[in-house]
């Protein structure tokens, strides 16, 4: 008799938080600034690491930071903000109704 095996569930990263009251998901992520090219480049500590080619100059950064993330979950640049951290490398992002998403989604391509 064979038995069911089940796999085991994969724990969440520690950079990705979801509320599951209300739907919003927080990303606590690590910025550098004035990359050549903007991309996930792994984990930094317990927060994802992005690569921005924006400098941190008038908020740019933060304007790719929203975008990048709203367009690889897929989401209105509405849904994303930065709600901690928007002069700092150590931001805190917030996406509005994203209780369907998982990690993979954000890290895919990467």
């Amino acid at each position: 008799m064979g038995v069911d095996s089940v796999a085991p569930a994969r724990a969440l990263p520690a950079w990705w938080h979801l509320d599951a009251r209300d739907g919003t998901l927080t990303l606590d992520l690590h910025i550098q600034p004035g990359a050549s090219r903007t991309e996930i480049a792994g984990e930094h500590g317990d927060r994802l690491k992005l690569r921005v080619s924006a400098p941190p100059v008038d908020g740019a950064a933060n304007r790719a930071v929203v975008e990048f993330v709203a367009a690889r979950l897929d989401v209105a640049r509405a849904a994303v903000s930065v709600v901690r951290g928007t002069t700092s490398r150590a931001k805190t992002v917030a996406v509005a109704d994203a209780a369907a998403l998982s990690p993979d989604v954000l890290l895919a391509g990467r």
